[in-house]
């Protein structure tokens, strides 16, 4: 059974609870291993208020090693079935066609992939078989490798570039626009200064697009530059971020801490409307 999973539109700001079913994600590795704890946490999550629950087994931190594909089943099939059978809705962050095949089948609603589909070749197929969501997001490099010296000349233009030719390729395999949703990939190879750009930069990508944008701030290193807080304290920082994202024009803040980040959410939302409704045209 698959719950229903409502995409944003006109600046109605939704969440995403990150829940993280591996030993070595940056934030929470490890905690949510275990199957029972990991529903557990979800379904919280969605108490408090997030709109869907993001499921990932393998960890895209900086320097990550790759899963094998069934160490990765193993993580996150039995959650996402679980949660989808409890009504919660369930995105799938994963590269693998066939964990993307699988969790589809279990129930996932929304493919949230960094690779934007082109890890495997055969992502795009399932898919656009499936008419799920999807979320492309853009990365320099490979996650084990994208922090070694990433570089840009406009990182606004050259991830607004990245995306239409992703777009195409997207539709030119059938996948229907209006499932597309888009994630500029904070902290995925870039730097401080192209983070900080890609987050004033969001009202220019939804002006260009027009679809749904997904942002990542939650806990990052480039919040911890910035005051030189622990992972484990930056909850404020990410506030403020994705306050910020919000006023530009983000339209999902995919975050850990759903109970605190939603008073920053409503708070976000309330003084962004009149700009979104000035500055953004979602279709």
């Amino acid at each position: 059974m698959q719950s229903h999973w409502h995409r944003p539109q006109h600046g109605d700001v939704r969440m995403m609870g990150v829940l993280n079913c591996t030993p070595d994600s940056f934030s929470d590795g490890g905690s949510f291993l275990d199957v029972d704890a990991a529903i557990a946490h979800a379904l919280a999550m969605q108490q408090a208020g997030a709109a869907i629950i993001d499921v990932g087994g393998e960890s895209t931190r900086p320097g990550a090693a790759q899963v094998s594909e069934q160490e990765e089943l193993a993580r996150v099939i039995p959650v996402v079935r679980a949660l989808s059978l409890a009504g919660c809705p369930v995105s799938l962050d994963t590269m693998k066609a066939e964990v993307m095949r699988q969790g589809i089948a279990a129930g996932a609603t929304l493919i949230n992939d960094v690779s934007a589909l082109r890890f495997d070749a055969a992502s795009m197929a399932v898919v656009a078989a499936a008419g799920v969501d999807v979320c492309l997001m853009h990365m320099q490099g490979e996650p084990d490798s994208m922090q070694t010296n990433p570089h840009y000349a406009d990182v606004v233009d050259e991830v607004c570039a990245f995306f239409q030719q992703r777009i195409t390729a997207c539709t030119q395999a059938g996948i229907a626009e209006s499932t597309i949703v888009l994630d500029p990939g904070i902290g995925f190879g870039k730097r401080l200064e192209d983070n900080l750009a890609l987050i004033r930069g969001i009202d220019l990508i939804k002006q260009r697009f027009g679809m749904p944008l997904l942002l990542g701030v939650s806990r990052k290193s480039f919040l911890g530059l910035l005051t030189g807080s622990d992972v484990s304290d930056r909850e404020l920082e990410t506030a403020v971020a994705g306050a910020m994202g919000i006023a530009f024009g983000a339209d999902i803040l995919r975050v850990h801490d759903i109970t605190l980040q939603k008073r920053a959410v409503r708070v976000a939302s309330a003084l962004s409307q009149p700009c979104l409704r000035s500055r953004t045209s979602l279709a």
